[in-house]
């Protein structure tokens, strides 16, 4: 039985082609940001963000387990969402590279949480860790939103087939 009770088997899923058809569905591009117990920043770059709840106000995330940046933020039990503009492209290759020079020469201030804001982000979004939950070959984690605000009217960042680009209406 499945997880719902069901006797309905598992299907056999070829990665490449879960990759292709999702792929047809665009997703936007954000930067989560903490600051570590030792005070270095951290980052990665996601395209997995949701809304999830209004009450209480809860975000979700998805993170690879794979990750070497998700131990870093997990460890500081908070993080900011900063959702990336179109123009930031950048901004994005730097923070989704590996390593330790992933802030060097970027701009960014500290929210009032105290976690990195990167200047001109579209939105900002300060949460707690609520909750994490495996999911597969990712987590699925849930923040408790403590602030948010919008930085500026722009078109957001989205990863569309393999590609970033912006919105076009």
């Amino acid at each position: 039985m499945n997880s719902r009770g069901s006797n309905v088997s598992e299907a056999t899923i070829d990665p490449a082609l879960f990759r292709q058809v999702l792929g047809a569905y665009p997703t936007g591009v954000c930067a989560i940001t903490a600051t570590t117990p030792d005070g270095t920043p951290a980052g990665m770059v996601i395209g997995s963000f949701t809304s999830v709840s209004l009450d209480p106000p809860l975000v979700g995330f998805l993170p690879d387990k794979k990750s070497s940046s998700w131990p870093l933020i997990e460890a500081a039990a908070h993080f900011c969402v900063n959702v990336l503009a179109s123009d930031q492209q950048d901004v994005c290759r730097q923070l989704a590279s590996k390593g330790p020079e992933k802030f060097a020469g970027l701009d960014v201030a500290l929210s009032d949480h105290g976690h990195p804001v990167i200047a001109n982000a579209i939105a900002q979004i300060d949460c707690d860790i609520h909750a994490v939950i495996d999911a597969g070959d990712h987590w699925f984690v849930l923040g408790k939103v403590l602030s948010l605000k919008v930085s500026r009217d722009d078109d957001p960042m989205l990863f569309y087939r393999g590609k970033y680009g912006g919105f076009a209406g």
